[in-house]
């Protein structure tokens, strides 16, 4: 049952898998949302379809280091587990799982690593070296802690959910991952913690990745060259937003169209809006 009391946290690894055995003892099913905290409605999204589908929810909020880069935003990332708990009350989470970098790599930096191969190196891999990897290890490891029937993520992080996907697949990990639809405030943006880094102006330029998705969108009948051309006439001419890349790949293998391609397709948005890096994904239907 939903209560408005904040969820009870849990620090090590000894104390969820004592919760979570006992729940399993019960004949519960569990449900994982992995996130790194600074939740948003985005977040809720995916507790409220967690809740729906399973009969205990964990949240995950843990900031992850080997998923950062040097020149990355690890120091600066918000961390503010009071604040997410309250997030988290009403929505029937179990209980939140909060580790210290410590609790999660005892013996430092993980030397055991989930490579995510050679696709880790294109988009956001290619900006973010050694960033799929981070992100596939403690993911394996959440779900080696917490055993879930399910794990949930967010649509947005598209090339993350195809990767996540696919590893499970690979290692024969018994668990179901569900994904929900991204979330997007009134003015069409993507929610993400990162969104409140940007000041009204830089609010209000990086609108154009949204625009530039829906151009790609009515421009998608008329085939790949057509939806690159609309993307890049929204964002080359929008203020204050470096574009990092824009990227047209087929949903089944995350690689690139081909120039005749006619079917689903997922249309990939990467820019800088003044110091703030953001992404986003539609799905598409070329010809």
């Amino acid at each position: 049952m939903s209560t408005t009391t904040p969820p009870p946290v849990e620090t090590t690894i000894a104390g969820l898998r004592s919760r979570l055995d006992a729940a399993r003892a019960d004949g519960a099913t569990i449900a994982l949302v992995p996130t790194m905290g600074s939740l948003h409605e985005g977040h809720l999204a995916l507790v409220d379809r967690a809740r729906e589908l399973a009969d205990v929810v964990i949240v995950s909020i843990f900031v992850n280091p080997l998923q950062f880069g040097p020149a990355e935003d690890f120091e600066r990332y918000p961390r503010e587990l009071d604040a997410d708990r309250d997030a988290l009350a009403g929505h029937g989470v179990a209980a939140v799982f909060a580790p210290a970098d410590d609790e999660m790599y005892p013996h430092g930096a993980a030397q055991t690593r989930v490579t995510a191969g050679s696709l880790g190196g294109l988009y956001e891999g290619r900006s973010r070296p050694g960033h799929f990897d981070g992100m596939l290890t403690v993911v394996a490891k959440l779900l080696g802690i917490a055993q879930p029937h399910l794990v949930l993520f967010g649509q947005k992080d598209a090339q993350q959910v195809f990767l996540v996907q696919r590893m499970v697949r690979d290692l024969d990990i018994r668990t179901r991952v569900e994904v929900v639809d991204t979330v997007r405030a009134d003015d069409g943006l993507a929610l993400s913690s990162r969104n409140r880094f940007l000041g009204e102006r830089q609010r209000r330029a990086a609108r154009a990745l949204p625009d530039a998705l829906e151009a790609a969108q009515s421009a998608a009948d008329r085939g790949i060259d057509a939806v690159l051309a609309a993307m890049q006439g929204v964002l080359m001419g929008a203020d204050d937003v470096q574009l990092d890349y824009i990227a047209v790949v087929r949903p089944d293998t995350f690689q690139p169209v081909d120039d005749d391609h006619r079917g689903p397709a997922r249309a990939l948005i990467a820019a800088r809006v003044g110091d703030t890096r953001l992404i986003d994904t539609e799905l598409l239907h070329l010809g």
